[in-house]
């Protein structure tokens, strides 16, 4: 992803919000020093330089411009975005809920009229035999069957830029069975029909499924369900927040995975991220930012 990005020769402009961790900088050090990227460091200027000192980074690769808190800072950052004067906007040291109120404004935010925003990640898994794609760790608490579907053109149109051409999108539940006990299983039966017939982009789908079924040959031969996915999945559809976002942080934490992940649903790339994330998922992030950049334009 990122030699790709790499190779490409463009360099693409990046407004951070609130951009005095020592983690953001880093990332934007890298690709800055890279040729990918020209940083905007938005937030407390004396606090930026500082972090960079401490580093030992000269502050002077980047533009640093000063905002008084974090409203000031995630407002400053999308509206450079939305004017143009940057590619894409990333949320740094300031609140998710103050950053996201900015990008979803809707005189100067990034969010089109009747958008669904959803977030994916690509997530890199030593265990695992390629990426996976997860989504929606951050943004839709309990989507319906529309927001769904959403996310998971989002999802598929991500993997394609990764050069997968029909990616196998698993729709996760606790169980393979369709139940009304299970709401989101009769949503999943719907958009499995969806799939079949066209109205969602070309792609494998099945669910509900479980995390064995959906990332395990070995556990879809012993339970003898007959699925398309072959415990192959490229993306893995979750039925909340509440069951996505713990899924792929106990990745971060206990599987040793690595991730890029966006808001998708924008007019400009948003890169938002936990603020504990490591120096090398936020550098790989703003790499991904920048490939889905340069497939806009």
């Amino acid at each position: 992803m990122a030699e790709t990005v790499r190779s490409s020769g463009r360099k693409f402009k990046i407004a951070v919000a609130r951009a005095q961790d020592p983690n953001t900088v880093g990332s934007l050090y890298r690709a800055v020093s890279e040729g990918f990227v020209e940083a905007f460091m938005i937030g407390p200027k004396e606090q930026i330089v500082k972090t960079c000192s401490d580093r030992g980074i000269d502050a002077g690769v980047f533009t640093v411009i000063e905002a008084k808190n974090e409203i000031d800072a995630a407002g400053k950052a999308v509206r450079m975005t939305r004017a143009g004067e940057t590619d894409i906007v990333m949320k740094g040291l300031v609140g998710t809920d103050k950053f996201l109120k900015a990008v979803m404004d809707k005189e100067h935010g990034l969010l089109p009229p009747n958008a669904v925003m959803s977030y994916v990640c690509a997530v890199e898994i030593p265990k695992y035999n390629k990426l996976l794609f997860i989504t929606d760790t951050a943004v839709i608490p309990f989507p319906d069957l529309d927001q769904k579907v959403a996310m998971a053109e989002y999802a598929i149109g991500m993997a394609r830029k990764f050069g997968i051409r029909k990616p196998r999108v698993a729709l996760i539940g606790a169980s393979e069975k369709v139940s009304s006990h299970f709401p989101n299983s009769l949503d999943y039966s719907v958009m499995c029909k969806m799939a079949e017939r066209g109205q969602i982009s070309d792609c494998v789908m099945d669910g509900p499924v479980d995390i064995f079924l959906a990332c395990d040959p070995r556990s879809v031969k012993i339970k003898g369900v007959d699925t398309p996915l072959e415990g192959e999945a490229d993306i893995l559809l979750f039925p909340s927040l509440e069951s996505c976002n713990p899924f792929y942080k106990g990745l971060m934490l206990f599987g040793e995975g690595e991730l890029a992940g966006m808001i998708c649903g924008t007019t400009k790339p948003v890169v938002l991220m936990s603020r504990s994330e490591s120096e090398l998922s936020k550098y790989y992030c703003v790499a991904l930012a920048c490939l889905m950049a340069s497939a806009n334009n």
